[in-house]
């Protein structure tokens, strides 16, 4: 896409802090980390989310996350690590071309990803499970 960052980034019009690259993917420093090491994964196809992305390709690059998050955790010497993907406004999602953040987390670094639980009762999470397993 013509006015997407990370198509530019992929195409080598805007430059990047590359750390690995293949056919398939880019990978890249984030510009604006989370904490320092915060690696950022991007097909090279463009889907805007979780919900266009090929089932496979999806796949594949979460082997390639897995490989990258041990050698992070040798070379950095993390013990924690962070595994985050938003789709949409709502949930965070400030570019819209499917990504996935590798963060690198150490004690206390300051950095806060959480949410509020809900208590839901068991009847809630039944009926949530029967609507869902209704869907596959």
């Amino acid at each position: 896409m013509s006015d997407c960052i990370f198509c530019k980034i992929i195409n080598g019009e805007i430059p990047s802090a590359t750390i690995y690259e293949n056919e398939e993917f880019k990978v890249i420093l984030d510009r604006f980390p989370a904490n320092e090491g915060h690696i950022l994964i991007l097909p090279k196809v463009h889907s805007a989310n979780i919900f266009e992305i090929d089932p496979q390709l999806a796949g594949r690059l979460f082997t390639l996350a897995t490989k990258i998050a041990k050698e992070m955790k040798r070379t950095l010497g993390l013990e924690h690590l962070n595994v985050m993907q938003n789709n949409g406004t709502v949930a965070g999602q400030t570019v819209y071309h499917f990504h996935l953040h590798l963060i690198p987390r150490y004690k206390n670094d300051g950095i806060t990803i959480a949410y509020k639980p809900l208590d839901l009762t068991d009847g809630q999470i039944e009926a949530m499970r029967k609507k869902l397993e209704l869907a596959f």
